[in-house]
């Protein structure tokens, strides 16, 4: 006989909330897990993504929390900030059921204040990323002395993102007396060693992983930069030319921004997810089944149901967190016995997530280069030759006799003329596409390799051009660009080093100060900066809404771009000129330098000014031979100095002080430290 939730020992409260929820019956690893759980024992869980695992360890961890203790007791640890607030998510629907429990996401990328804000109201369970739980931790903030429950969801996955070292720094910080559960979908010897140092007398159990199978359809899957994902998903789609496409994305925020870039360049595109109403789902529905809308962008749970058999094409804009989700999402393709593609769009760690799917579901997804400009072009010229010649042959066209007469009465080729009404014809189909960092790693790579050819003179050769004239001098960094009319251009402290992306700058500025959608114009990153535009009427507000955010553990900065003396100012002075794009020291005399030596006496001194020389002295023109010396000038020294001669003679100080006479001085007398170059006598500069 099966079990029921309520055999499992939870509290009525718990029951209650599994109910609402319209579960019936607990998964395998919820039958398994939860009883032994409760208990307090330590458990070693491994499941697959999708088998229910959250509530199999949210559950026993919700029950043993208790409401009158606004501390700290239960931490739940996830490898991506998706997951973090997927679980979250899942644990808010049962938290609700018991009163005085509150559970809070911590994760980076968002706003540090509503974080601390939530945690100092008091947080009995806290879900997040290692990386701002440490964080958490080491700035006071998240205090974890009450600690009962630790979970680790996704082991493996935090390993392998390279969390180990977060993860070590952090157990030392726990109480010893806690329950430790881990889950886990594989058990390789570096999740072995964790669990044998973290837990204590563990129930391990292993739940049977059922077969995920995919339909026999082409997939492939491009690595991109995630600002490049609008372009390169309209490329795709000018490349297969499909007649149905549904592009899958994880938010609403995201399916909304999809189709507005979509609709802007001119593709047939509309949404689906679960702001629409039943009538609006219905119309759009509708349009997508009679070809009026071509590209269907949805998110899976307003997908559910979906039932369309010609479909082309699928295109996972972002990659789902659940292996499930990525099979129901291309088994919309290929139905019917048709030809199905999917293809994934994978930017940063989302690799992790495309090396999981391929791993459960035994399917191997290629890695395709990413389509050049010139290959989409190319097959567009393929595809309007072909509707060129269906149209022909078909004769279903207008005889235009008159104006083709025309046309050629007026002295014009008719090749000529052919050629000009394609060119219309074409350009008024194609969109303009645009130019993104997979083009230029590509050219880069495929450009072929320059023969080295030494240059004449050497090293002298280098400081000049290559066939000996002089090298022009390097133009200086041009200053920011003005911003746009109404706009305030801000300067922010990260940028290319940092890995920031122009949608990464536009995600801090809106997860940290609520300004409205749209409201940031142009991003501009930089090597070590970024500079990015808001509306004047916000530039106060987001300069003071910004402080405490933080991007990949770094504290972000902003500043008025053109405020005098700001940081953003600052970064487009120019530079000091460099020292090699002056004369070579012994090309001559440089800033009048007028008899003397270095910083010496004997009549002149460094820039021949009398503050750096003297008739008697060294260095500085002090009495007694200055600094570093005296008697007869030269840089620190002479033949009646020595180096910092108050203080006592030092480094063969005896004839001529550091440096002597011959190297910077112009007393060719014995002594000096080294003596080299200038050796006639002579000092720098003379």
């Amino acid at each position: 006989m099966e079990k029921t939730f309520a055999d499992l020992g939870l509290s009525p409260e718990l029951l209650a909330a599994i109910q609402a929820q319209g579960f019936e019956q607990p998964s395998p690893i919820q039958a398994e897990a939860i009883p032994v759980a409760l208990t307090g024992r330590d458990v070693v869980g491994q499941s697959q993504t999708g088998s229910g695992k959250t509530l199999a360890f949210g559950l026993p961890a919700i029950q043993l929390a208790d409401p009158t203790d606004r501390r700290t007791q239960v931490l739940i640890l996830c490898p991506t900030r998706e997951l973090a607030m997927q679980v979250c998510a899942e644990i808010h629907k049962v938290v609700s059921f018991k009163e005085g429990l509150r559970a809070t996401p911590v994760y980076g990328g968002a706003s540090y204040d509503r974080q601390i804000r939530a945690l100092q109201a008091g947080s009995q369970i806290v879900v997040g990323t290692p990386g701002r739980i440490q964080d958490f931790v080491d700035r006071g903030t998240l205090r974890l002395d009450g600690l009962k429950v630790l979970v680790f969801d996704e082991a493996d996955e935090m390993l392998d993102m390279g969390f180990a070292e977060d993860i070590e720094k952090l157990m030392e910080s726990l109480p010893k007396e806690r329950q430790t559960i881990f889950f886990s979908a594989t058990f390789d010897p570096r999740i072995r060693r964790l669990i044998d140092r973290y837990t204590n007398n563990a129930a391990t159990i292993t739940i049977q992983q059922k077969a995920l199978t995919v339909p026999t359809i082409e997939q492939r899957y491009y690595e991109v930069q995630g600002r490049s994902k609008t372009e390169v998903l309209c490329r795709v789609l000018d490349l297969e030319d499909p007649r149905l496409t549904i592009v899958f994305a994880n938010t609403k925020k995201a399916v909304d921004d999809v189709v507005d870039s979509l609709m802007a360049r001119g593709y047939a595109a509309d949404r689906l997810h679960g702001d629409l109403n039943q009538m609006m789902r219905e119309r759009v529905m509708r349009n997508f089944r009679s070809g009026n809308v071509e590209v269907l962008v949805a998110t899976d749970v307003a997908a559910r149901g979906l039932d369309v058999n010609d479909i082309d094409l699928i295109v996972n804009y972002e990659l789902p967190y659940d292996t499930e989700d990525y099979v129901h999402r291309i088994g919309r393709t290929g139905r019917a016995g048709r030809k199905g593609t999917a293809v994934s769009l994978v930017a940063g760690r989302e690799i992790y997530l495309m090396q999981r799917i391929q791993r459960f579901t035994n399917a191997k997804v290629d890695r395709t280069k990413v389509p050049s400009q010139e290959e989409v072009e190319t097959k567009l010229v393929d595809q309007s030759f072909e509707k060129l010649k269906a149209t022909l042959e078909a004769g279903t066209y207008t005889k235009h006799e008159h104006t083709t007469q025309r046309l050629l009465d007026a002295g014009f080729d008719m090749t000529d003329v052919v050629s000009a009404l394609l060119d219309l014809w074409m350009k008024e189909g194609s969109r303009e596409g645009e130019q993104i960092m997979e083009d230029r790693a590509s050219a880069k790579k495929d450009r072929p390799q320059r023969e080295f050819v030494p240059r004449e003179g050497g090293a002298e050769g280098a400081q000049q051009g290559g066939d000996g004239a002089p090298r022009p001098a390097r133009p200086g960094p041009a200053g920011p660009r003005p911003a746009a009319e109404g706009m305030k251009r801000l300067f922010i402290n990260i940028g290319g080093m940092d890995n920031a992306r122009p949608g990464d700058i536009a995600g801090i500025i809106y997860n940290t100060c609520q300004i409205p959608a749209g409201s940031i114009g142009s991003i501009d990153v930089l090597p070590k900066c970024s500079f990015v535009e808001i509306p004047e009427a916000l530039a106060p507000a987001v300069l003071t809404s910004i402080e405490g955010a933080t991007f990949r553990g770094r504290d972000v900065r902003m500043d008025m771009a053109d405020r005098e003396g700001s940081a953003g100012a600052a970064n487009w002075a120019p530079r000091p000129p460099r020292r090699d794009e002056g004369p070579a020291r012994d090309e001559g005399p440089r800033r009048e330098d007028v008899g003397g030596g270095y910083g010496g006496g004997g009549g002149g001194g460094y820039g021949g000014k009398p503050r750096f020389g003297g008739g008697g002295g060294g260095y500085g023109g002090k009495p007694g031979g200055g600094y570093g010396g005296g008697g007869g000038g030269g840089f620190k020294g002479g033949p009646g100095g020595g180096f910092k001669k108050p203080y006592g003679p030092r480094r063969d100080d005896a004839g001529g002080g550091f440096g002597g006479g011959r190297r910077f001085g112009n007393n060719p007398g014995a002594g000096g430290f080294k003596p080299r170059r200038w050796d006639s006598g002579q000092g720098a500069g003379d």
